[in-house]
């Protein structure tokens, strides 16, 4: 068998004789040779299978504010890397040339599990990502990633659009350490018309990461000009994460800008997330934050209780540190929700591509 070739679980056979997949709320019905949306699941052999496992449109060692995590090992390394394909089909995607890729030739870096997992110790890397497309439409190799890292110490993280069925999901986020859900609206038009999903599943996610696994959760929602980005809509959906989810869990709002299907969409100006932020942290959230930007004030940590800044960002860039060796504000002692080391990390906005490849080993 090819070695990127793998069989999966989350499927069953309808009466017609198709096989339905069951890892994503798409369910989609497959003949023989059919790929899903997501491009690499595809029935053979009447199966249902895994079609990129092992393989990389490649590999970067990214800060982990980048991901975007501010609560999860500041200031560390993560080495970064994402597959083809992707199971929502978002007109405003970022990465549209590897989610929506559909040659596999994009896929030209290769490493097994093990190897990854080894190399990002190498490199000293306290995280290893899953990001630049949705990592569950590659749950198996995802999870398997997950478990060779733990061998070496080193954590996980999610980076998700958290469109996924119960079953998987609850495999899929107990092998997680960290995950950043893109919530990209509070309404089921926005998931409809510009995602070709639903909201439900998302929100489902959300309250089953944070009340049901060890996962550390942080949200970001892509403020689009006039399709998300009103008053009203961000407050629900700030109300929505105190009331369901709790004041601890970070919001993260960021910056569009034109790409993909959505180039005649002007960027979001500046003021736009600055106003997000302000409802949420007037709704009850504890820690809001902007991006794509350049805010320290809305990108730096502050103590909820007692306003002392905790975490100074300028971009990636740490600046002044507020915390106590058991990440607790060093003024009134409130601890900071999240995971912290006794010392920030120092890697800053580096951004360094690696090749696999270079590396001996299998």
């Amino acid at each position: 068998m090819n070695e990127t070739i793998v069989k999966t679980r989350y499927w069953h056979r309808l009466e017609d004789g198709r096989l339905q997949c069951d890892l994503c709320p798409r369910h989609c019905h497959l003949r023989e040779g059919q790929r899903g949306l997501c491009y690499v699941r595809q029935r053979l052999d009447d199966e249902i299978k895994l079609v990129s496992y092992g393989r990389s449109s490649g590999f970067c060692i990214d800060p982990i504010e980048k991901k975007p995590l501010n609560h999860f090992y500041p200031g560390s390394s993560v080495l970064s890397f994402g597959t083809a394909g992707c199971n929502l089909a978002c007109k405003f995607c970022q990465n549209w040339d590897m989610s929506k890729s559909r040659e596999m030739d994009t896929l030209a870096d290769a490493a097994s599990p093990q190897k990854l997992a080894r190399v990002a110790a190498e490199l000293s890397c306290q995280s290893v990502a899953f990001t630049y497309n949705d990592p569950v439409i590659f749950h198996e190799y995802a999870i398997d990633v997950a478990a060779a890292c733990r061998e070496h110490g080193i954590k996980t993280v999610a980076v998700t659009a958290g469109y996924i069925d119960p079953e998987p999901r609850a495999e899929f986020f107990a092998a997680m350490d960290a995950a950043n859900v893109d919530l990209k609206a509070f309404t089921d038009r926005f998931y409809h018309k510009i995602c070709g999903g639903h909201l439900a599943p998302v929100l489902e996610t959300l309250e089953y990461i944070h009340h049901h696994t060890d996962c550390w959760l942080e949200l970001t929602t892509l403020l689009i000009p006039g399709e998300n980005d009103s008053d009203a809509e961000i407050s629900e959906m700030s109300q929505w994460v105190v009331d369901r989810l709790g004041p601890d869990v970070p919001m993260h709002f960021t910056a569009f800008h034109p790409d993909w299907k959505m180039r005649d969409v002007k960027p979001t100006p500046p003021s736009t997330l600055t106003r997000a932020r302000q409802i949420a942290l007037d709704k009850g959230v504890h820690y809001a934050y902007t991006g794509n930007v350049h805010d320290s004030r809305g990108s730096s940590t502050w103590c909820h209780s007692c306003g002392e800044l905790l975490i100074e960002r300028d971009w990636y860039v740490l600046g002044r540190w507020g915390l106590d060796a058991d990440g607790c504000c060093a003024k009134c002692g409130e601890p900071l929700p999240g995971h912290f080391l006794d010392k920030p990390g120092h890697f800053g906005a580096q951004r360094i591509p690696v090749r696999l490849s270079r590396y001996a080993g299998t």
